[in-house]
């Protein structure tokens, strides 16, 4: 049960460093939008808040990356995978999923 939750935990977290590279360059294209608008204070403040918010588009994503990656991990444990066989499978079933 442990490794059917580290492994889990794993898939989430690979998909989670595109969510943060995905986060980073929204955050320098809002930055550059702000500057390039000449924003201060309070309402640049407003500004970024508003443009890093979390679309619905954004949100179902993440919801579907979870979903698959609790799939490939159920199935990794019905083929009765183990280690770095199980590991390699839960990478290629969540990037499949992205395809």
């Amino acid at each position: 049960m442990k490794s059917v939750i580290v492994t889990a935990l794993l898939a989430f977290l690979a998909s989670g460093s595109a969510f943060a590279a995905t986060q980073q360059e929204k955050m320098r294209t809002c930055n550059a939008e702000a500057k390039s608008k000449s924003l201060k204070g309070d309402e640049r403040r407003a500004f970024m808040s508003q443009c890093l918010a979390v679309t619905p588009e954004e949100k179902q994503e993440r919801l579907a990356a979870r979903e698959k990656a609790k799939t490939c991990s159920a199935e990794a444990k019905t083929k009765s995978l183990k280690g770095e066989e199980r590991k390699q499978f839960i990478a290629e079933c969540t990037a499949a999923g992205k395809a």
